[in-house]
């Protein structure tokens, strides 16, 4: 066993009737925010902050979407 396996992550759930997945990026800093836009309100939820591109791979292994369909928000 590696010293720094990771372990796999439980999915995240959430209803994609009412919810999208999204990136919420800071046009300051570039600072990434990956969860979910209510779609009748527009608040956006948090769930995990994206530091490089297996973060954002590892978001859409747990939401089960396509990160070509991903919307950002800025």
């Amino acid at each position: 066993m590696s010293l720094f396996h990771r372990k796999a992550l439980a999915p995240i759930p959430f209803d994609p009737s009412k919810e999208e997945p999204a990136v919420k990026k800071s046009i300051c800093t570039g600072e990434a925010t990956a969860g979910f836009l209510d779609r009748a309100t527009g608040h956006f939820r948090d769930v995990q902050v994206i530091k490089t591109p297996m973060d954002l791979q590892e978001f859409c292994q747990r939401t089960d979407t396509d990160p070509k369909t991903i919307r950002t928000i800025y």
